[in-house]
């Protein structure tokens, strides 16, 4: 049997989305996840928290996942949705350049996913800042996605964003469902929400991205394996082949 190898570009303080990626690979045997950090600590708009997104060391981390000869490799975080979606375009483009692996984000894996299916409304969760809040409805906006319903948490440290309880994640997701969306999307790799998404699914009626969900389906893809291998996962990796 062949390996599957995906590397993943991780905020420095993620505690989620490691361990949330290992167990959507249980289904997939053949494909293992390997792990590359760089330090992110806040997010904001700031100078200083824009800066932890440049490139040089994004591309530090994702030349050591070479090493390891991860035939993909994938940015797990969701910096371009406030930063524009062409830095991660130029960031995918770098890293295919720099390693020879195929490389992929969780935003652009999104932004396929709602064209693909026709979403053109969504409801948005997140943790963050009104700001950027603001800032990443203004851009869905501009590539012709209308945001109906949001709820953020107001949180600009990373770390907390990992605290934020499957209670509260699960009524902010259902606030949003309320207003009908075609889509419904969480919006930050730090949140454990993708294990709620199956039920929450089933709940709403309404298919339902995690960032951390949609990352892990475009690098399978890439990588040539079939998704609906993932059956645990939600109609992300069921229905979109």
């Amino acid at each position: 049997m062949d390996r599957i190898l995906l590397g993943m570009l991780t905020p420095s303080s993620n505690t989620v989305l490691e361990p949330v990626t290992q167990d959507m690979l249980r289904e997939l045997p053949q494909a293992s996840a390997h792990f590359g950090r760089f330090a992110v600590t806040r997010i904001a708009l700031s100078t200083d928290a824009l800066a932890q997104f440049d490139t040089a060391g994004i591309l530090a981390a994702a030349q050591l996942l070479s090493h390891a000869r991860c035939q993909v490799i994938g940015w797990s975080g969701t910096s371009s949705s406030w930063l524009g979606f062409e830095s991660d375009e130029a960031l995918c483009r770098e890293i295919e350049q720099s390693t020879g692996a195929l490389a992929c984000t969780s935003v652009l894996a999104l932004n396929e996913i709602l064209r693909t299916t026709g979403a053109a409304s969504f409801g948005l969760v997140t943790p963050y800042l009104d700001d950027v809040q603001q800032r990443i409805i203004a851009n869905y906006a501009q590539a012709g996605f209308t945001c109906v319903a949001e709820r953020h948490l107001g949180l600009s440290d990373n770390f907390s964003f990992s605290d934020v309880s499957a209670a509260q994640l699960q009524a902010m997701i259902r606030e949003v469902a309320a207003a009908r969306p075609q889509a419904i999307v969480v919006l930050c790799t730090n949140l454990r929400a993708a294990p709620l998404v199956p039920a929450l699914e089933a709940e709403t009626g309404i298919p339902i991205y995690d960032s951390v969900a949609t990352v892990v389906w475009k690098a399978l893809r890439l990588a040539g394996a079939d998704t609906r291998q993932i059956r645990s996962w939600g109609r992300l990796f069921t229905e979109l082949t």
